[in-house]
């Protein structure tokens, strides 16, 4: 696991060098007793639980000092104290300790990692369902996009310098593009380009289709004009384009709903909307190689609703990085019981995309 690091400004106090054994216990204890239960703690709650074996008066001067130190934050009138950002932070990256995901929730995951008959992109959107399922938050996942098999092209004009084209993949899936044209082609050039695309690059991926043209262009196998051979280049290139691109798939929006602060759920629901940031952002986690935490206002697009996310990057058989799988939440995320289910589902999906 690769946790993100104390944002610069906070890393000249509040690190865990700071902190005495006692306060490291009091502030654990305080840290952990608010993500299982959402409230504050307060310091007579910690003295009955009697672990500590310290007053109530002893616990209340260490929470005043772990809140000069920007760890904990008193909400409101609260008598209690909850971790800050900066406190979730530390206790992350220094004291929470990790166990293997359950023996069910990995039965879980596999099983729709597991399912046959259908394409990837579902597969990963159903094993990204059981991963939000089981953390009870909304989960994401980069998609690679796979690259259609043409099985046939069609061209349709609609204009001079204007066609319609149609791509019916190897899958049976069937997609539309407009080409715009730099001047206007005749209609036998048209149906010269779609005779060659569908004689000669059927059964290819776009990208081998766009190669092999190339190829015979420069070798002069390809029996076109300029104009034809153009029209061809750019209908390859507009597919080419879009295939490129990841699929970003978010599962699992209803679970941030079930939070008490309904006002901070609907402002992460509306950032979640904001997709080309969100893949941004979880195109750190890919570049990080490892599995990556953001807490809050760490990430300008989450600095609203102050929501955290989990995520990790997955490989592909060559061993590189191909997408990202994580879990998007409140602050107040079990991470103890998050960050292994995050990081064996990256490592089942790594197993199946070999």
């Amino acid at each position: 696991m690769q946790p993100g690091t104390l944002p610069k400004a906070d890393q000249t106090s509040g690190t865990i060098g700071d902190l005495s054994e006692r306060a490291r216990a009091i502030f654990r204890d305080i840290v952990e007793a608010y993500l299982a239960s959402g409230e504050p703690v307060g310091s007579r709650t910690l003295a009955r639980q009697g672990g500590l074996n310290l007053s109530a008066a002893s616990i209340r001067n260490v929470m005043q000092d772990l809140e000069e130190l920007g760890l904990l934050e008193a909400p409101h009138s609260s008598a209690g104290r909850m971790p800050t950002e900066r406190g979730l932070r530390l206790f992350v990256d220094a004291m929470m300790q990790v166990a293997e995901p359950s023996p069910d929730e990995v039965a879980t995951i596999e099983a729709e990692a597991r399912a046959s008959g259908t394409s990837l992109e579902e597969i990963l959107a159903r094993t990204t369902g059981a991963l939000s399922g089981l953390a009870q938050c909304a989960a994401v996942v980069v998609a690679p996009k796979a690259d259609a098999v043409i099985r046939q092209l069609s061209l349709v004009p609609l204009a001079p310098a204007r066609l319609l084209s149609v791509l019916v993949g190897a899958d049976g899936s069937v997609e539309n593009r407009i080409i715009e044209l730099a001047e206007p082609l005749a209609e036998a050039a048209v149906r010269q380009a779609e005779a060659y695309m569908n004689a000669r690059l059927s059964g290819l991926t776009l990208a081998d289709a766009a190669e092999r043209l190339r190829a015979e262009i420069a070798t002069g196998r390809a029996e076109l004009d300029r104009l034809t051979a153009s029209l061809v280049e750019e209908g390859l290139a507009a597919w080419s384009r879009d295939a490129s691109g990841p699929v970003l798939i978010v599962r699992g929006q209803a679970h941030l709903l079930d939070s008490a602060d309904l006002d901070r759920a609907r402002r992460l629901l509306e950032e979640l909307e904001t997709k080309a940031q969100l893949a941004r952002l979880l195109d750190e986690a890919r570049a990080a190689d490892a599995l990556k935490i953001f807490i809050g206002a760490e990430t300008r697009l989450f600095a609203l609703s102050g929501s955290s996310v989990v995520a990790a990057p997955y490989r592909g058989a060559d061993g590189r990085v191909v997408g990202v799988v994580g879990v998007i939440g409140p602050t107040r995320l079990n991470y103890a019981r998050v960050v292994p289910m995050v990081d064996f589902t990256a490592s089942r999906l790594s197993r199946l995309m070999g």
